[in-house]
């Protein structure tokens, strides 16, 4: 085997060196069909009784990983949901009864249904639970069609898999004591492999082109989940280079665990806050790691139903993440869905350009029943905890008057009705659009605070779809505009006196976190698995040092003249 370089997207940090294990899980073939009439009652019978052993088969898996980590076992407590959903069920059990369809010709139809709408919603993190469903769907056709199980649980070497794509079980249940490394075909940084292998520490790259025919399995790889290269039979000098820059970067990452439960403080003690982001009810995250939650994504509790939630179901909800937030301040954003965000319950219009479209708060303000039943929802909760609402797509002035207007007016029915709420809950805003942002003076004088969604800001100030492979290198996030542009912001909140944080992908990355820190933010909010490591980064430099980073990045000329200044 000649060696040869491959490039993808490094995901997961870190290095690694194995042999390569080309991993194909069961493929199941379906041919629709139908059978004769009369025999309804037979098929529906055998239908339930796969989905009886399915979910029996998921509960086993669930306590069986639970031993482990409880977090990552609600994998399998969500697959076990979508097989009680109505909807689903439903949908298929009318295919066989109605239509006479074999019953894995249905289950194939509905759930691959459900999953093609959610893979089209622009939000990474909901489109990733397509592939939630697309597991649930094969491994109830395989119960149903009584075959055996194929996945990554019991290995007998060192490996580094190769796969197309891993599935949320495959990565969940992989055997952790021989898995070095994961590189798949397809996927981004928001997949559950890319999350699961942060997790777990695990070195990914996705999105390797061709990798399955590119690599044989067998051949031994260094990876380096860092920058993104694999060599593929690597020299023995090679071998040598990659063996020490792990051990230097295993050296680092257990240095910058010590930090992950310490104040976040500069080398002059300056102090930043720290948040994190979450997309769930569930999270468990040790009080003394954060500082605040920075972002709820309520969109899951629309993405998940099968009908608009209900007052009551958002206020349980709300309730329960300021009761896991441990006393933390929580920052509720309200309904970020529309434009190719569908929901399979609710007619959104079709747009040509929907991230231009009506969307998130535009939406809102065009449904003000679904708007005000979770501002209500919302303000009930504040009486249980420090939460604070905060609305995103705001574009300009107007829209701030007008949300507001639709807090007041929930305010004052709950006062009707006499249920308590926070009377001071504090009101703020996304700043992803960069007309907002040129006024950020004017927008401080109305809200309490804001946040800065980095991911969509850098998309509307660089006119690129974050989510196009062939426009990535338009999309610039370090860029000396986006540079300026985030020091404006900033310091138009901090002469009003504002708190604004950072709540996109650049906030949990350690360098440019030292970048933020010197254009004058002062709070970051990021995933969990981001806080060590932003932590140790920001302790290494003064305030002083931060400013004059901020300040060389302004001056140049290119985003590859900021990386470098970065060293990044």
């Amino acid at each position: 085997m000649e060696r040869k370089v491959l490039i993808g997207n490094p995901v997961s940090a870190g290095i690694a060196m194995a042999e390569a294990y080309l991993y194909e899980p069961l493929v199941i073939t379906v041919e629709e069909g139908y059978f004769e009439a009369g025999k309804e009652t037979e098929y529906i019978n055998a239908f339930h009784d796969a989905l009886f052993r399915t979910k029996s088969e998921l509960q086993q898996l669930f306590e069986k990983l639970a031993l482990e980590d409880v977090e990552k076992a609600k994998i399998f407590a969500a697959h076990s949901e979508l097989l009680e959903d109505e909807e689903i069920l439903d949908e298929i059990q009318m295919a066989i009864e109605d239509d006479c369809m074999y019953p894995d010709a249905a289950i194939e139809k509905v759930f691959t249904e459900f999953a093609s709408i959610l893979a089209g919603v622009a939000d990474p993190l909901i489109a990733g639970r397509a592939a939630d469903l697309i597991d649930v769907k094969g491994r109830l056709l395989r119960v149903y069609q009584g075959k055996e199980e194929k996945n990554l649980s019991c290995l007998n070497k060192d490996v580094i898999v190769i796969a197309h794509d891993l599935l949320p079980s495959d990565t969940a249940t992989l055997d952790r004591a021989h898995v070095k490394g994961i590189i798949t075909e397809i996927g981004g940084s928001n997949s559950h492999s890319a999350i699961l292998a942060r997790s777990y520490q695990i070195p990914a790259i996705l999105g390797v082109g061709n990798v399955m025919k590119e690599i044989p399995d067998g051949v031994m790889l260094v990876m380096d989940a860092l920058t993104g290269e694999l060599i593929l039979a690597p020299t023995a000098e090679e071998l040598a280079v990659a063996e020490r820059k792990q051990d230097a970067f295993l050296q680092k990452r257990k240095e910058e665990e010590t930090y992950l439960d310490r104040p976040c403080m500069m080398a002059d003690g300056t102090e930043i806050q720290i948040g994190i982001n979450v997309g769930s009810t569930d999270f468990d995250v040790t009080k003394s790691s954060f500082d605040f939650v920075g972002l709820f994504r309520t969109e899951f509790l629309y993405m998940e139903n099968t009908a608009l939630p209900g007052e009551e179901e958002q206020f349980e909800a709300y309730k329960k993440v300021l009761e896991n937030a441990k006393g933390n301040p929580v920052t509720l954003r309200t309904l970020d869905i529309g434009g190719d965000k569908t929901l399979p319950y609710m007619e959104l219009p079709k747009e040509d350009n929907p991230f231009l479209g009506k969307r998130a708060l535009r939406l809102c303000l065009s449904e003000p029943d679904i708007f005000l039943t979770q501002l209500r929802a919302a303000l009930r909760a504040s009486a249980f905890g420090p939460l604070q609402i905060m609305f995103p797509m705001v574009g300009s002035m107007e829209d701030i008057h007008h949300a507001k207007g639709y807090v007041r007016q929930a305010m004052e029915e709950l006062d009707a009705a006499g249920i308590a709420y926070d009377k001071n809950i504090k009101i703020g805003i996304m700043i992803e659009i960069p007309s907002i942002g040129l006024i950020a003076d004017m927008a401080a004088e109305e809200v309490d605070f804001a946040s800065i969604g980095s991911n969509d800001l850098t998309q509307y100030l660089s006119a690129t779809d974050r989510m196009n492979p062939d426009t990535t290198s338009y999309y610039q996030n370090y860029s000396p505009a986006m540079v300026r542009f985030l020091g404006n912001i900033f310091s138009a909140f901090d002469v009003a006196g504002k708190p604004i944080s950072v709540c996109g992908e650049m906030a949990g990355n350690p360098s440019a976190a030292v970048l933020l820190a010197g254009l004058g933010a002062k709070k970051l909010s990021m995933s969990a698995a981001n806080i060590a490591g932003v932590k140790a980064a920001l302790s290494r430099v003064t305030l002083d040092e931060a400013k004059e980073l901020a300040e060389r990045c302004k001056c140049v000329r290119t985003e590859e003249d900021v990386r470098k200044l970065m060293d990044i």
